[in-house]
Order: structure tokens, then sequence, then C-alpha cells
């Protein structure tokens, strides 16, 4: 065991010495199958607010939450195409606000970090609004935004929130704008820093929405792969198509389904070139093939906010 401390402590010096800046204090234990689990002992910790979390509907910190199965479905599909691939870095995002794409990241990140051989790292990389700290209910007065803005180590805004094997970067202040902050050198040395740290984590990112926002057509180029997030009554055809044709084909995962008791147009009504990109889950109802035109909400543009 000893050994294997002093190697990934050795792996650690020298990634932090490539990468100024950039060091976590995040070190693992051996368990009794030989995987590396984390040891957040000298990580910033904060306590999840379980109370405030459930309201807010982050419902994967329970095990028995009937919410669990399907995000559990969703974790597999993604997995499946994230190994692959060997991709370990996936956006987050949606047409506009208020479609559910925060509260999908973190419930994601929740079900991720109950596999037993893998990792979560959250960024709320939305700084125009960095809720998702205050969705789980603690707070923290940096983020990804004074990371990008200063000379501070990663470990100054990587919190681990008390649930084993995921951390989050999220806090701080907002801003408006924030396109060239999320483009910017050393944003993706942090992006390129997260990819190959560790074989065993898996990054998510939850960007502002695709349509009246540029931030997420910019960051797309830099992650491996983007999940789209579409409302039940809220979100058109016509927008999920126009966000389907802004985002990378080759990178789309697909679409996925929130807060739906509908039923659904078949799936040819949305086009994509990429073969692979499909819908690839529903989150609290269920698929059938036909759904009425009346079920689909005339909506205005809206300005990017939460």
């Amino acid at each position: 065991m000893r050994k294997s401390l002093d190697h990934i402590q050795m792996a650690l010096k020298s990634s932090a010495e490539a990468a100024p800046g950039m060091k976590e204090t995040i070190s693992r234990k051996e368990s009794r199958d030989g995987w590396l689990s984390p040891d957040y002992q000298e990580s910033i910790q904060a306590k999840i607010n379980i109370s405030v979390a459930e309201a807010n509907r982050c419902m994967c910190l329970q095990s028995d939450s009937e919410a669990m199965e399907y995000y559990k479905v969703l974790r597999a599909q993604i997995q499946q195409r994230m190994v692959q691939n060997n991709w370990s870095t996936l956006m987050i995002t949606s047409p506009h606000e208020g479609e559910g794409k925060t509260l999908t990241a973190i419930n994601l990140a929740l079900t991720m970090a109950r596999e037993f051989s893998q990792t979560v790292l959250l960024v709320d990389a939305d700084l125009r609004t960095q809720t998702v700290h205050k969705y789980l209910g603690y707070m923290h007065p940096r983020g990804l935004t004074e990371y990008l803005e200063g000379d501070m180590p990663l470990s100054d805004v990587i919190v681990w929130p008390g649930v084993e094997k995921m951390t989050v970067i999220s806090g701080g202040r907002t801003v408006q704008g924030s396109t060239e902050m999320l483009t910017s050198p050393r944003m993706k040395a942090l992006v390129s820093e997260m990819k190959n740290r560790y074989e065993d984590r898996y990054v998510l990112f939850d960007v502002p929405p695709v349509l009246n926002c540029s931030e997420a057509i910019s960051f797309a180029h830099m992650v491996d792969a983007i999940l789209l997030i579409v409302e039940e009554g809220r979100t058109t055809l016509e927008d999920v198509q126009r966000a389907i044709n802004i985002l990378p084909e080759e990178k789309l995962l697909g679409v996925a389904l929130n807060r739906h008791q509908f039923e659904m147009k078949k799936r040819n009504d949305i086009n994509c070139n990429n073969p692979s990109c499909r819908v690839v889950s529903k989150i609290g109802g269920m698929f059938s093939s036909r759904r009425r035109k009346s079920d689909y909400k005339k909506r205005r543009p809206a300005d990017c906010a939460d």
C-alpha cells in the first residue's frame, strides 16, 4: 500500500510542476480490491443541507429515490458511449434557461458517484448564475470565476460536499458575458488537466443554455461529449432542432427529456445527421411514439438567465 501511495504522490508532484496552480489536494486510499478510493481529508469540505437539496429536487442523494432508477438508465447509456470512445468530459446544456440542465447535472453526478471504481467532478461553468452549490444547500466564496481570474491553486475552489467519490467546483461571483473566460488559455489548460489527471474520473460541466448565449457554443469544442436537456411543455421542437444544429454533431450524445408525463412525437421529427445522436433517456416519465401538437408550448425568446 505504501508503495502505491508513494507512486501516486510522485505523479501528483510531477503533474503540479507541469501545470502550476492546478494542484488538487486529493489523495487516494487503497481498497481491499486494489482500487484507490479518494481521500478528501485535506480538501475543502462542505456539508450538503439535505432538506434544502431535496426541496430543490436533488433527488439522487437517497439510494431509494424513485428518480434514481431513471438516472441509472441515463448514466448507463452515457457511460457506454464514454467508455467506447475513451471520453471523460461531458458538457450538459439546454436550449433555454429553466429547462432542468443544472438539476440534471447534479443528479447525474450523484448517480455516477455511486459507481464502484470511478469518481466524478461537477464543474459549475455557468458563470452567469453559479447555482450548483445553492441547490445543494452550502455556500462557497470561490468558484471557477475566481480561479480563471487569479493565480489561486485549483485546490482552493474544489469542494468535497461529503459525498464519497464526488467533488464540486461552484461558488464565488457571477459574470455576465463569460465567453472569453470559458475559452481563455487558463480554462483550456484546466480542462486538459482535468481530462488527464485521473483515468477513472468523469468531469461534468454545467454550462449556459445554447440559444441566446454564446458560451456553450464556444465551450463545446473543449469537451468530449454533450448532453442536451429539454423539458416537457416548455421546449419546442423548433428550439430542440435549432440547438442540435448549433452543437457539434460528432459530440452530441443525444437528448434527455426532463419532467415529462406525456406522449412524445416520433424521433424522426428531430433531424440529426449524426447516427449516434438520439434520445438517450427519460427523467420522470414514460415514452410513447406519439405526441399531440397541443402539447408543445409556444415560447418567446428569452434573455440568458437562470
